[in-house]
């Protein structure tokens, strides 16, 4: 009973000490306190936003402008409210999609390495033929066929992050089930669903949430791209990429309605990044760790 506790024991201690040994670099803290600033900004800009977004109060483009910080936008409507009600948009359509995506290709990746044989096969084939399209490539050829939709958007860029995903988590459970611990629960005919459940899925938690912290940043990135391209959300909704792009050409006299899109979504994946650097630095400690 000892062995096959052993498994649960681990990956407990595992996690936890991902979490702490990431903390203990600095680039981790950095991060975090980068990617909360923008999450509040995102959350609770719609709450203490001066005007509504769509309300027009300026000439278009006009700076110095009185009840206004930094002015209009193309339309005339207040750039500070704009960019205040357009980031929750961004965060919400980025972190559905990773997460949707991450699930996905666990559950792919956890499956095909524990049952192996033409299971194995099939879906990693099938993941292939997804991993020859490019996201961003793939994504703007359905929108144009189909059309901007929201759901859309998080459906695309959930598949595909898929195939990445299942390929490590893959990789992940083959050296799981290595371990004697799964030999010794096979050997008392625990269920496979349940083997991959309890025993495997979370011995696999420090390659997984290093690959939902890189998701989440590229999700940010084709999300911000599809708005900057008009196949994301649609006028007048407040979007940061759409900011970007509808201000674009008046830069030289209103630059405030592009540069602080893009500054927050600069800082926001820059966040990200080390978060997700200092994870994975924190799980190749924890794995060598672990093989001594």
């Amino acid at each position: 009973m000892s062995e096959i506790s052993t498994g649960t024991n681990t990956s407990r201690r595992r996690g936890g000490g991902l979490f702490r040994t990431a903390w203990g670099f600095g680039r981790t803290k950095i991060g975090v306190a980068l990617t909360v600033l923008i999450v509040l900004v995102a959350v609770l800009g719609p709450f203490i936003a001066p005007y509504t977004p769509t309300e027009f109060i300026t000439k278009p483009y006009e700076t110095g402008v009185d009840g206004t910080v930094f002015g209009g936008d193309n339309r005339g409507r207040d750039v500070l409210t704009r960019f205040l009600w357009g980031g929750w948009t961004l965060l919400l359509l980025a972190a559905a999609s990773a997460g949707i995506g991450v699930l996905a290709g666990t559950v792919i990746g956890v499956v095909a390495g524990y049952r192996g044989g033409w299971i194995d096969d099939v879906l990693m084939r099938a993941n292939d033929v997804l991993l020859a399209f490019p996201q961003l490539i793939a994504a703007l050829l359905v929108m144009s066929i189909i059309g901007p939709r929201v759901w859309l958007i998080v459906v695309i860029i959930a598949v595909s992050h898929m195939p990445r995903v299942a390929r490590v988590i893959r990789e992940a459970t083959r050296k799981v089930i290595e371990q004697d611990y799964i030999k010794a629960v096979e050997a008392i005919g625990m269920p496979r669903h349940r083997i991959m459940a309890v025993e495997i899925l979370p011995n696999v938690t420090s390659p997984l949430l290093v690959e939902l912290g890189l998701r989440l940043t590229y999700s940010i990135g084709v999300v911000a791209v599809l708005g900057f391209l008009g196949m994301g959300l649609q006028p007048p909704t407040a979007d940061w990429g759409l900011m970007i792009n509808e201000n674009r050409q008046g830069m030289s006299i209103q630059p405030w309605a592009v540069a602080l899109p893009v500054t927050a979504i600069a800082i926001l994946t820059i966040g990200a990044n080390l978060i997700t650097d200092g994870l994975s630095r924190a799980s190749i400690g924890i794995d060598r760790g672990v093989e001594k």
